[in-house]
């Protein structure tokens, strides 16, 4: 709905108009004609009939009431002539096509678009509410639960409504509640609770009972009633007690939310990756070589994070880059393979019989089978190392023909007497089996 300027139309003949506050009569004079008594009659008629068409009705536009004197015969003619466009959205009771009833109180309210958001989800409704309460009244009817929103500008909010007219108002900002008397727009209702507001700042008004506002606004209400009963107290302290009036309930709630947007910058490690060489002067049952050590990277992030009173609502990716490149660990495995140890070769001391002996037993030769050997070898070399027979060419102490063969126990056979007796044991548990089965031969045929 909008309102034109009123001009001062020129009255019909009779017609008069008031208001609340006084009645301003305007009377439009005729002109005096001289005439036959048939015309003055005629003139005194019509003004019974004009006095029968006049009517004081109550307009109320949007809570601003006057008293009118009217001759509208309709509604909307009554409107009309008082300057008063309504459109679609709007609401006229009585309906603005009804004929104008004198007495009759005539209510305009104007449609308004709000921006709600209903259980979190924003869209657009309108409403002929006066206030945000009674909008508020409207729209929660529907179910779910629903805030309007302020618009903002600057460092300003506001409403197309008022916040609340006929009563408290709470307003919720940095985790605290003040109640404050009603106001008409939503900065002067700031301004009474010393609230400033920054440009990314959210506003908006909920119903006092909503969840998530209930609690703190019946804080706030307790803490004020606390304070008035303290303040009765004190002002009647040295007369008679008189409880503190309970305070008035906030019906709406103003909740400012503070809303920061920033870059934030996070660092995550780069692992390291391990390349592994081969090498072929390495052996391979060792350990492979670190030639170069590796070092994690840095990744760095940045975020363009939004809270709301602190909580992240919000994050989108600004850039994410390797800042620092990894270092690659390399190592070196060897594939040679590592050859044979040669074979221990006992240490024995002693003479040669002693030496004899103790290799007999490692065969388990003991008893008559040593008996049987030490008679072998003492036929044979007399257990001298050094034995050597010239017509045969036999050597050593178990006369090994040629004595060469030896060689198979160790490269020093020519003079080592346990490289000797060592191949001689394995020859004859190769050939007889045993010593005494190595003598018995011996003795049959004279050589074993």
């Amino acid at each position: 709905m909008t309102r034109t300027p009123q001009t001062s139309p020129v009255p019909a003949a009779d017609a008069t108009a008031s208001s609340e506050t006084g009645t301003t009569r305007t009377r439009r004079r005729w002109p005096f004609v001289a005439a036959a008594t048939v015309a003055a009659v005629a003139v005194a008629g019509g003004a019974v009939a004009f006095a029968d068409a006049r009517k004081t009705v109550t307009l109320d536009v949007d809570g601003d009431l006057r008293t009118v004197t009217s001759y509208s015969d309709s509604v909307d003619d009554l409107l009309s002539s008082q300057g008063v466009v309504v459109d679609d959205r709007d609401l006229v009771t009585p309906a603005s096509g009804a004929a104008l009833q004198d007495g009759a109180d005539v209510v305009v309210r104007s449609g308004k678009e709000l921006t709600v958001q209903v259980d979190g989800e924003q869209a657009d409704a309108w409403v002929t509410a006066l206030d945000a309460d009674e909008a508020l009244d409207t729209l929660t009817a529907r179910g779910g639960d629903v805030r309007i929103v302020a618009s903002r500008d600057g460092e300003r909010a506001s409403l197309p409504v008022d916040v609340d007219t006929d009563g408290p108002v709470a307003v919720v900002h940095d985790g605290t509640t003040d109640v404050v008397d009603g106001g008409e727009d939503v900065e002067a209702v700031l301004a009474e609770a010393d609230v400033k507001l920054a440009g990314s700042d959210r506003v908006h008004v909920a119903d006092a009972a909503n969840p998530g506002v209930k609690k703190a606004v019946a804080q706030a209400v307790a803490a004020q009633e606390k304070q008035a009963d303290k303040k009765a107290a004190e002002a009647t302290a040295q007369t008679e007690q008189v409880a503190a009036e309970p305070a008035a309930e906030p019906q709406v709630a103003v909740v400012v939310q503070r809303v920061e947007t920033k870059k934030v910058t996070t660092t995550k490690a780069v692992a390291h990756e391990t390349k592994t060489k081969k090498s072929g002067d390495r052996y391979s049952d060792l350990d492979p070589k670190v030639v170069k050590k590796g070092k994690d990277g840095e990744r760095t992030i940045v975020q363009q994070v939004t809270t709301v009173d602190g909580k992240v609502v919000k994050k989108s990716e600004v850039s994410d880059e390797v800042t620092t490149k990894p270092v690659t660990r390399v190592l070196v495995k060897g594939t040679k393979e590592r050859p044979e140890p040669e074979p221990e070769t006992p240490t024995y001391s002693g003479s040669t019989r002693s030496i004899g002996k103790q290799m007999a037993a490692e065969r388990g030769w003991t008893g008559s089978e040593w008996t049987c050997l030490e008679s072998l070898w003492t036929k044979e070399s007399g257990w001298n190392a050094s034995a050597a027979n010239p017509s045969s060419g036999a050597y050593g102490i178990p006369q090994s023909l040629p004595g060469s063969k030896m060689a198979s126990a160790g490269s020093d056979w020519q003079t080592n007497p346990a490289t000797q007796i060592e191949w001689g044991l394995g020859y004859i548990a190769d050939v007889y089996g045993t010593p005494c089965g190595a003598w018995g031969h011996s003795q049959s045929v004279n050589w074993y």
